[in-house]
């Protein structure tokens, strides 16, 4: 599977997950995936919440794993790109 078809499952499984983020006052963005591994960014009310672990790895992570081929986990970068 090539970068181009990868990245459009990511941002398909993103868009199922994205109103559950939305509905909270947050929201999750696509950065890049290298070496099966997805960057994302948290926005709104995600940024410094106490579940957004919860939701980075039993929900986003989980999801993409199970979903797309090759992904094996994920990392939360900042606006500055460093990983958190």
């Amino acid at each position: 599977m090539n970068n181009t078809e990868q990245e459009k499952q990511i941002l398909e499984v993103l868009e199922i997950i994205r109103p559950y983020l939305i509905s909270d006052g947050g929201d999750v963005e696509f950065v890049e995936v290298k070496d099966g591994i997805v960057k994302i960014k948290m926005l709104g009310a995600c940024v410094g919440c106490s579940m957004a672990d919860f939701t980075i790895y039993q929900g986003i992570e989980q999801s993409l794993v199970e979903e797309v081929p090759g992904i094996i986990g994920v990392e939360v970068v900042d606006d500055n790109d460093w990983v958190i």
